[in-house]
């Protein structure tokens, strides 16, 4: 019979130590990563301008460590790597900074996810066409909900005012304390490059309406894609795939200048995001009624101060838009 082996330390097999680094859950320091403007987001690629010089265009990505965080157009970033801008170049976006504020829609309001489009912008170009396409008042009331929930100002641009006569349709807005631009084919833009003169606006509107066209009258470089509206739907083709914020040139006679950002045209615009005071806010003609409303209102019941109060023709279009809205939104 085999005699039983005898075991030594030296027959005992160990796995190697593991390191005896400390774990740290310290971050990576960034203080010095150059600050920078996001001009464009673009298939996982960002491009943005270094102190906004147009020298410094840099290409980027978004590091790993921020996550599912989103960068959009308008966001202030810090970026670190290669920033040269040489051809083949890639440098990270390793920040984001806060925001003053977020241009987002829902994509219906049935839906609970969020899009968000720009941030950190001053204006609110809310562009319409006089005709072919034909202007929606709803899609103004949304649009100025969402502004007033973010503190944007809100202008209203209206395009193709050679193809129709928009007065009727704008007589809906007298009583807002709106900016009003009517602009036709060739003619003198001179009044909403001053409203645009130092301020950061972003266009939004329907596919069709123009605001390609408005950016190439406004920004020689822009070279934006234009196209037409399908005369059997009314609707525009899609032609900008993506945010892109240009440079405006000053305006003559003063060293101020502005950026204008353009954006896909949008078919839906839900605001099923925004709290219900928010959407109220847009509707200032009501705000008097409305301290009548019992508490707790929600301005779509029989007890609502709204049903007895003596309104016009006009009025009574735009109510039925805020219950509409009110109807879809978050109810606190």
């Amino acid at each position: 019979m085999a005699s039983k082996r005898q075991y030594d330390e030296s027959d005992v097999r160990s796995r190697p130590a593991r390191s005896t680094r400390p774990r740290t859950k310290d971050r990576p320091d960034y203080t010095n990563a150059e600050q920078a403007l996001v001009i464009a987001v673009d298939r996982g690629r960002t491009t943005v301008l270094i102190n906004e010089d147009p020298k410094r265009l840099i290409t980027t990505m978004k590091a790993r460590e921020l996550g599912k965080k989103s960068v959009v157009v308008g966001d202030t970033v810090g970026v670190v790597g290669d920033l040269t801008g040489s051809e083949g170049s890639l440098a990270r976006i390793v920040t984001v900074a806060p925001r003053k504020n977020a241009l987002t829609r829902t994509v219906d309001d049935a839906a609970d996810l969020e899009r968000m489009i720009v941030s950190n912008v001053d204006q609110m170009g809310i562009v319409l066409a006089a005709a072919n396409p034909e202007p929606r008042h709803g899609f103004i009331d949304r649009a100025l909900v969402v502004a007033f929930d973010q503190g944007i100002k809100p202008i209203l641009i209206i395009t193709k005012c050679d193809l129709a006569d928009p007065t009727e349709f704008l007589s809906n807005y007298e009583n807002l304390d709106l900016e009003i631009f009517r602009i036709q084919k060739g003619g003198d833009l001179a009044q909403i490059r001053k409203a645009l003169s130092n301020q950061r606006t972003v266009l939004l509107g329907h596919s069709g309406v123009g605001k390609s066209t408005l950016v190439n009258a406004l920004v020689e470089t822009a070279d934006r894609a234009t196209g037409m509206v399908n005369e059997v739907t009314g609707r525009g083709r899609h032609t900008s795939s993506s945010a892109l914020a240009l440079k405006l040139n000053p305006v003559p006679g003063e060293n101020e200048t502005g950026w204008i950002i353009d954006t896909p045209g949008v078919r839906s615009f839900g605001v099923a995001h925004v709290d219900n005071n928010r959407v109220i806010a847009a509707f200032g003609e009501f705000s008097e009624a409305i301290e009548h409303c019992p508490k707790n209102c929600s301005h779509n019941e029989e007890s609502c101060a709204l049903n007895s109060w003596e309104l016009d023709p006009k009025s009574k279009s735009r109510l039925e838009n805020l219950r509409g809205l009110l109807r879809q939104v978050r109810f606190n």
